[in-house]
């Protein structure tokens, strides 16, 4: 029988930990910039009036 390979198990917990912060990263600053954009529509429409 094969001996497991603790360090290629632990690489690839590594690798999904990482990958899903980055989707987390990305979400957050998707939904930031979202809500700057419409503060400055916000903004920008009270100036014209």
């Amino acid at each position: 029988m094969a001996k497991t390979n603790y360090g290629y198990e632990k690489y690839g917990r590594e690798m999904e930990k990482k990958k899903k912060k980055e989707e987390k990263l990305k979400k957050k600053l998707a939904k930031n910039s979202d809500v700057v954009e419409d503060k400055e529509e916000v903004s920008s429409d009270n100036k014209e009036s």
